[in-house]
């Protein structure tokens, strides 16, 4: 008696054992969503041949019955599968590739347009521009190289010509127009105050860089008021109290991460290092482990913001939460060698990019109470930083430490090229204010009775 030849398994299933899953539902319906995406397209034609119009046609009829939310999220699932199918052989085309080549790398933009009204003209405004393509284009470009010639990264400002670049690309009818005109036009393009301060520094940049091939022509004024109105409207540094900064840290500890239970005491320590060293997040993930000269309790920090490289001396207490740190790292199978990140991330085999470690340093934010469940508000991780300062500035008053004398010391500690870019840290509080006034009532005191040192 012949058996029945086995059936072959389903393209879907099979791209479903590579997937890893949270929720035991997540499967069921990922499953659901993608067999009923294949019925689709098998009815329309062949799955190995999809087209573009066939996937412009799935997505109309899924904004029928999903938001439109839903529709990004379940569409880049779709091109996943795509893109597995293509690498596994079972199709020849993906369509989200094609659109990608011609359009950009994000998946969102190019959804939102296949669904619009006018699909030729939506993808069109998709289309990546030139770079630095304008009829100023070579002026800025040759502007950004020479301020990169000079030690700047220049990364900032780079972009922001490339967006003032873009901008003049798409209305090339202004190309006559004197340099002022181009930037009223642009930042009427969006009237926030963010966008007319970044436009008047585009404009003092390239009249620079006008002057610099021109003696005669002017170099405009950048706008200090606008500066200033600019920046009392962003975010104000939070310093941290002490009792948040052991509430956070408990939190840190605390963390749920059944799959890594390395996690909880890598976030303490990325948490302890920001606070304790003012290291910037950047900074924290960027640490090896040849970085440590535990023995001598130094850390390096290396190629930092400014192009800089430093050396610091930490606490007792931060040298042994590090080496308690090494040890459990160790023990969890992680690499030891001295060109390996100091912070593993157990669940995925590889270092902690900056990315994920923000956003898992928000959630600890949240589980400590010290930010809301939703949303840009409330406290950051780059707050750790100023608190750090504060905190020392509000030890040294107590201490009677001259201040002034060490914040040279501090910029230096703190990575900065001078002590203009340590005073934006030096924002006032509560305990600062307490114990600079206490200090003062002491020595006047003594100075009213004729006794004591006047420091």
């Amino acid at each position: 008696m012949k058996s029945s030849p086995k059936k072959a398994p389903n393209p879907v299933d099979l791209f479903l054992r590579t997937q890893r899953f949270r929720h035991k539902t997540t499967r069921r319906i990922y499953s659901d969503l993608l067999h009923a995406f294949e019925r689709v397209v098998s009815g329309q034609g062949a799955m190995e041949s999809l087209s573009v119009s066939t996937l412009r046609q799935w997505l109309l009829a899924k904004c029928k019955c999903w938001p439109l939310h839903m529709v990004f999220l379940r569409a880049r699932l779709v091109e996943r599968f795509l893109e597995w199918s293509q690498s596994a052989g079972l199709s020849c085309t993906n369509p989200f590739a094609e659109l990608h080549q011609r359009f950009g790398k994000r998946t969102t933009p190019i959804v939102r347009a296949l669904v619009s009204d006018n699909v030729e003209a939506a993808l069109q405004k998709l289309q990546p521009s030139v770079r630095f393509g304008s009829w100023l284009g070579a002026l800025m470009q040759d502007h950004v190289t020479l301020m990169k010639s000079l030690g700047y990264r220049y990364h900032v400002n780079e972009g922001m010509l490339l967006r003032f670049d873009r901008f003049l690309q798409s209305h090339g009818e202004l190309s006559n127009e004197p340099l002022t005109t181009l930037i009223e036009m642009w930042s009427q393009e969006d009237p926030t105050p963010n966008r007319l301060r970044e436009a008047w520094k585009a404009r003092r940049l390239l009249s620079k860089a006008m002057h610099r091939i021109d003696p005669s022509a002017p170099i405009l004024a950048q706008g200090a008021p606008l500066h200033q109105l600019v920046s009392r409207r962003e975010r104000q540094p939070y310093v941290y109290s002490d009792e948040e900064i052991n509430r956070l840290l408990k939190a840190a500890l605390s963390f749920p991460s059944p799959r890594a239970p390395l996690r909880p005491l890598t976030l303490y320590t990325m948490l302890m290092l920001a606070y304790c060293a003012g290291l910037r997040l950047g900074e924290v993930v960027s640490l090896t482990l040849g970085d440590l000269q535990l023995q001598d309790g130094t850390i390096d920090i290396r190629e930092t913001k400014f192009l800089k490289n430093r050396r610091l001396p930490l606490a007792p207490g931060v040298v042994a939460d590090l080496k308690h740190y090494l040890t459990s790292r160790q023990k969890a199978g992680a690499p030891m060698s001295p060109s390996n990140g100091l912070f593993w991330n157990q669940q995925r085999g590889q270092s902690y990019s900056r990315g994920s470690a923000w956003l898992l340093l928000v959630q600890v934010l949240r589980r400590a109470g010290l930010k809301p469940a939703r949303g840009r508000v409330g406290p950051r991780i780059h707050d750790l930083r100023h608190t750090m300062v504060g905190h020392r500035m509000r030890d040294w008053y107590k201490e009677g430490v001259n201040v002034e004398s060490q914040l040279p010391y501090l910029a230096t500690y703190l990575g900065h090229k001078n002590i203009s870019s340590t005073l934006v840290y030096l924002s006032p509080n509560q305990e600062v204010l307490h114990a600079a006034s206490e200090r003062f009532r002491k020595n006047s005191a003594a100075a009213l009775r004729g006794t004591g040192d006047l420091r």
